[in-house]
């Protein structure tokens, strides 16, 4: 007589003090779920209480970095599935070269993001930031503002979140273009993709700069003096990537010398933002403290993608949002 198959044992980390996902219940009836933080996880893994290793890690606490420190313990880990965007936190060595599955939170953020950078855009474009701070001051203060129509905005990434956010963007008007690893002409939502890897030689052409590529050896410092010493007086870089994308002291320096003339950043290379630290009381800097696709209800999409790619993987069904990890993000991107 047969009998029926073990359930998959799952690890789910989270971070101290936050909630495990709401579907819980749902996720144990699908695997032996353990969830645990930073200090509990390599012995999850490695399996206790006469429970088998783990085969599934959910990184709940998605910027974690601690399977790195834990990795020898998990000994039978075979899919690990980043709860957001950017896979960059788990992206070490031994992580690469092995024959662990990941997938991450693919689709999930890119109309929140877009929506964030269009917001970000009109509130450049309209004055609005100076508006409130005169509305402090209880001046009357008239003066002109930007079109936004007809304006430019070159996307960096051409990602899901880069796809919807050039698509947004040209929905109110905007002339848009792509900057990716891979030039090309007539795309469908780009129109022109530029290599990123030439950004200094475009980024003049932009009155809106947006950064929303993955963080990769090739993208770390993209936005560096020289990108920045070529964008226009009145440009305005946005980063909804990573903050590494950004060498942070040179952009301090070109927005003290006013070109670009603002940033708005919500991501940053330490987070969160350190109270002393120069952005906080730049006039032409808009802080938020990564946030931009944190709409309400974001966790439970996050727990449904997971618990829907669980379900696939206890039938035995391809994986869905897969990462190529020598890449760092997803290639049919």
């Amino acid at each position: 007589m047969s009998t029926a198959p073990e359930p998959p044992r799952v690890v789910v980390l989270t971070a101290e003090g936050t909630p495990p996902p709401a579907n819980e219940a749902a996720l144990r009836r699908l695997a032996d779920v353990t969830v645990v933080t930073r200090a509990g996880l390599a012995a999850a893994l490695a399996g206790s209480g006469g429970r088998r290793p783990a085969e599934v890690l959910l990184l709940w606490d998605f910027f974690s970095d601690a399977l790195a420190g834990a990795w020898d313990a998990a000994t039978g880990l075979r899919w690990v599935h980043v709860a957001a965007a950017g896979v960059d936190a788990v992206l070490f060595p031994a992580l690469r070269s092995s024959d662990v599955r990941l997938t991450n939170a693919h689709g999930v953020f890119d109309r929140p993001v877009a929506e964030f950078v269009l917001a970000a855009v009109l509130a450049q474009d309209k004055q609005l930031h100076r508006s409130k701070a005169l509305q402090r001051e209880r001046r009357w203060v008239h003066r002109e503002l930007r079109r936004t129509r007809g304006s430019t905005a070159l996307v960096v990434g051409t990602g899901g979140i880069g796809r919807e956010t050039a698509r947004l963007l040209r929905a109110a008007g905007l002339d848009v273009r792509g900057a990716g690893r891979t030039p090309r002409a007539e795309d469908p939502d780009f129109g022109t993709v530029v290599p990123a890897a030439e950004l200094a030689e475009h980024a003049g052409w932009a009155d809106h700069l947006v950064l929303a590529a993955p963080l990769t050896e090739q993208t770390r410092g993209l936005a560096d003096a020289r990108v920045l010493a070529a964008m226009s007086p009145h440009a305005h870089l946005v980063n909804v990537g990573r903050g590494q994308l950004v060498d942070e002291d040179a952009l301090r320096e070109a927005l003290v010398a006013g070109r670009p003339a603002a940033a708005t950043l919500d991501v940053f290379d330490t987070e969160p933002l350190p109270s002393t630290h120069p952005f906080w009381a730049m006039d032409n800097v808009h802080v938020s403290a990564h946030m931009c696709g944190d709409v309400e209800g974001w966790r439970d999409e996050l727990a449904a993608q997971f618990e829907d790619n669980l379900r696939r993987w206890t039938a035995g069904e391809p994986l869905h949002h897969e990462v190529d990890k020598e890449a760092g993000y997803i290639r049919s991107c």
